[in-house]
């Protein structure tokens, strides 16, 4: 079993090496318990204080404070082809890591189509991108891992034609049926008919949207990168986080754990120190012949 080894590293002041390695055990535990068992796909997840610390043949995830361009956020492919991730930062910068990692995982190459029957009533058979956390990428379907906010993702049977009954569309149940999106998210697919990228999008708006983005020409870079620049999803999930109720409560989850597990750590203090403060019991031993 070939295991992904993914680098989660900080290039702002702002995330301290304590909140840099809390994260990176929780996006660990969802790599290994919530995405490996339904996608199949297993990762590793491991903190370095620079990238000048990140071994070969791992695929890094930069914080950055501005990533500084519209569409540079997002995972993209270096030039020999292996995939990266930049993570501008804010108050719910676990959510966007999440994210990030969820579509790395999920589509390294960012190109990867799946056909389906489009959501457009008058057009047939369509290419989607996959994009696994999109269509559930609002804070208020995320979920909590020692207590940070992490981006719910949608399952394989996404993209079955029909909905059935106790079948799993997304790993929270937010999603409940095939091709469909919820509130604050998106799909994108190629109709090969008229050549035409097509988006169902559901931004402060009562009901889901289509939007017609036309042509791709003269793209740079994967199909994803070039969607995510129309969308702004990594701004989006920035300026919604730290409003949502979802954040609030991971608010108040995190403080809860930090008490917990200050207070174990210094029963681990205490009985380290007992240990050592002990007088060392000399024996002998026999031969063991």
């Amino acid at each position: 079993m070939l295991v992904i080894s993914l680098a989660l590293v900080s290039q702002t002041s702002r995330i301290t090496p304590s909140q840099l390695t809390r994260v990176a055990a929780a996006l660990q535990k969802q790599a290994l318990r919530d995405f490996a068992p339904i996608w199949n796909i297993h990762a590793t997840v491991d903190a370095f204080d620079t990238l000048h610390d990140v071994p070969p043949g791992y695929w890094p995830m930069i914080v950055k404070d501005d990533i500084q361009q519209a569409g540079a956020a997002g995972v993209h492919l270096d030039k020999n082809g292996q995939p990266f991730s930049l993570i501008e930062y804010s108050d719910s910068w676990s959510l966007t890591a999440s994210h990030e990692m969820l579509e790395m995982l999920g589509d390294p190459s960012g190109n990867r189509l799946v056909a389906g029957k489009s959501p457009k009533p008058e057009q047939g058979v369509v290419e989607f991108l996959v994009e696994v956390a999109d269509p559930s990428e609002a804070p208020e379907n995320g979920y909590t891992i020692n207590g940070l906010l992490m981006s719910d993702f949608f399952t394989p049977h996404f993209y079955d034609p029909v909905a059935a009954p106790g079948v799993r569309y997304s790993f929270t149940g937010a999603v409940d049926g095939p091709r469909k999106i919820l509130p604050g998210g998106y799909i994108s697919w190629h109709d090969p008919v008229s050549d035409h990228w097509w988006q169902q999008v559901w931004f402060d708006t009562q009901e889901p949207e289509f939007r017609d983005l036309g042509r791709l020409a003269a793209r740079a870079g994967s199909l994803r990168s070039a969607v995510d620049s129309r969308t702004g999803t990594t701004a989006r999930i920035a300026a919604s986080g730290p409003q949502s109720d979802r954040f609030a409560a991971a608010r108040t989850l995190t403080a809860a754990v930090k008490e917990s597990t200050a207070a174990r750590a210094e029963r681990w203090s205490d009985r380290i120190g007992e240990l050592l403060s002990r007088p060392v019991v000399e024996g002998t031993w026999e031969d063991g012949e």
